[in-house]
């Protein structure tokens, strides 16, 4: 049931109004950070407020203003838009804290810039998550790219201003490129910008050419380059220039997040499940950003700078989200979107273990790094944890994600050998570039001449936080009931999700259908040549043999009339399978 109401616009304004505070505080570091923390607080309570209507299956709409039919600024709370609008506003607060003592312990410039722009970031983010429609996630989508600039610049030097440059070209180019001409043809064909209320049916209308259908969705695959999807994956790596907590809230909270987000929100709710599979877009994607999965992977292992390797990690664990949801298959789906809330947490804790370890020992490279896990056991106990997660492996979050991808990969009856390798290479290559940096740090012998005096775990305000981060991502997959339950309303057993290899029920009517000697059967059933049904797995229906009404048109076995054209009359409004007229009547 749709709900109007105010909250959505309130949580994205709670951002907006907090980097206004803080920049007017610049003078006064503790009360800069104490309205830092209040933003951030106010912004999860409001999002956690909206809670209990997602559950109950409401959706919270507010309309900003209209700019044309079909075109307005319109938030709205759904379970798709909590996966990500929970996570991101609760590791904002914990980012707070953790930005303050790494700023503070470096002495860093700007912490006033640095914490404008930072909530500014959060503003772009919860606004792309509560966006209503394609339109209100392009504007959000692009301030936070605008937004983040002056953080990965934040060093103002030569590498700094070279990283920062990428950063913004990259994004905003593929945008503009890519994103911005297809949202205007998307509004020309279907005269709406507006998301789908389901996953299934998509936006667009019977008789679009399936081919403009096809550019019209690669365009938005790579437009949203945050996704980091390659070839459009160069600029991450270039922005670890900037400070950590920036790299934490590039890679866990908001901007990366923001790229996976827009490109499944569109891929679900825009093009629909029904669509791609009729399309046959779902496998050519998987496989597509499975290159990306396993590059960057390898890529990680020649890495030693830690963040470096991290940045890596990140581009090919993206790709695990967007595979999931290029799969079809409802675990698939679920795995997918279930990622988003667990990379989050273990990603944000492994990038704030690296920025505790430069607070503490000024060491980047994993190489320099052997035997310090002895003198910073929680920072590296918590490195541990989340590594785990990356890999997938129990009871850490990363392992429910990874259950669900390979169970939803055989959900399919084909193609799914492919994707159960590369999920599986991948796992080995995930831990041929973590567990050598825990092993070394706790097993590894020092360097020669390197006695570690006076090194001790970073400042309490940089420690807290990584506990906490991977705490919860231990917790999120012993118990991940709490998130699922927003999952499962994204694909709940009401909606018809097709599988790749079926004819989706209720597809376009521009996707021509398998067998040319009939209409495709309901319910995603496929057709065999001369008209009978075929079942779900294989295996060939009895002929029909029920009984004849007087006037000849037969009655099909539940008591259905069919009429007498043959096709039985459906009281939901379905094409039924076409039934062949018995001889002598």
């Amino acid at each position: 049931m749709e709900i109007a109401s105010c909250k959505p616009l309130y949580a994205v304004l709670a951002a907006l109004i907090g980097s206004i505070l803080v920049s007017m505080a610049g003078r006064k570091p503790n009360f800069r950070e104490g309205l830092s923390t209040v933003a951030a607080v106010i912004m999860f309570l409001i999002i956690a407020s909206m809670v209990p209507a997602v559950l109950a299956g409401n959706m919270l709409k507010c309309t900003v203003f209209n700019i044309l039919p079909g075109l307005s600024v319109t938030f709205r709370v759904d379970a798709f838009s909590m996966i990500f609008a929970l996570a991101a506003s609760f590791l904002w607060i914990i980012a707070v804290f953790y930005s303050m003592g790494y700023m503070r312990g470096l002495h860093e410039h700007a912490q006033t810039r640095f914490n404008t722009c930072f909530a500014l970031a959060l503003f772009g983010a919860i606004g792309v998550a509560f966006a209503d429609n394609l339109f209100t996630l392009y504007l959000f989508y692009e301030i936070v790219s605008i937004c983040t600039y002056p953080l990965v610049a934040h060093h103002q030097d030569d590498e700094g201003y070279m990283g920062a440059r990428k950063y913004i070209v990259y994004l905003t180019t593929t945008a503009k490129g890519f994103v911005l001409p297809a949202m205007i043809l998307i509004y020309v064909l279907t005269g709406s910008l507006d998301f789908a209320t389901n996953i299934s049916t998509g936006i667009f209308p019977a008789g679009v050419n399936s081919t403009l259908v096809t550019i019209l969705y690669i365009c938005c695959i790579f437009g949203f380059a945050k996704n980091g999807v390659m070839p459009f994956h160069h600029w991450l790596p270039g922005a670890m220039v900037a400070p950590t907590p920036v790299s934490a809230l590039l890679h866990a909270v908001a901007v990366v997040k923001v790229g996976v987000f827009s490109t499944t929100r569109v891929m679900l709710y825009v093009f629909g499940v029904d669509t791609m599979s009729a399309l046959n877009l779902g496998v050519p994607t998987a496989y597509f950003v499975s290159f990306t999965i396993l590059m960057a992977s390898v890529i990680a292992l020649s890495k030693d700078n830690l963040k470096a390797r991290l940045a890596y990690s990140t581009v090919s664990q993206l790709s695990y989200i967007i595979l999931g949801v290029a799969l079809l298959t409802p675990t698939a789906i679920e795995g997918g979107l279930i990622h988003i809330t667990n990379h989050a947490f273990s990603k944000i804790t492994l990038f704030f273990c690296a920025g505790a370890i430069y607070v503490a020992s000024h060491k980047k490279n994993i190489s320099e790094m052997s035997g310090l896990g002895r003198t910073m056991p929680f920072t590296f106990a918590a490195f541990g944890i989340a590594s785990l997660s990356m890999i997938g492996a129990p009871p850490v979050a990363g392992f429910v994600t990874k259950w669900k991808l390979l169970v939803g990969a055989m959900e399919m009856e084909s193609y799914y050998i492919g994707i159960l390798l590369v999920l599986l290479a991948s796992t080995l290559l995930n831990v041929g570039y973590f567990a050598p940096v825990t092993y070394k740090a706790f097993f590894g012998k020092r360097p020669p001449g390197e006695k570690y005096e006076g090194i001790k775990e970073a400042p309490l305000s940089m420690v807290i936080p990584i506990m906490i981060a991977a705490i919860i991502s231990v917790l999120i997959g012993i118990f991940p009931g709490f998130m699922m339950n927003f999952v499962d309303r994204v694909t709940p057993d009401s909606v018809a999700v097709a599988m790749p290899q079926y004819d989706p029920a209720g597809a376009p009517p521009y996707i021509p259908p398998v067998d040319t000697h009939g209409a495709p059967a309901a319910h995603g059933e496929p057709v065999a040549p001369h008209g009978e049904t075929v079942e779900p797995h294989g295996e060939q229906a009895a002929p029909y043999d029920g009984p004849v009404e007087s006037h000849g048109a037969p009655v099909e076995p539940h008591g259905e009339p069919v009429e007498p054209g043959g096709e039985s009359a459906d009281p939901h409004g379905e094409a039924a399978v076409p039934q062949e007229q018995p001889a002598g009547h």
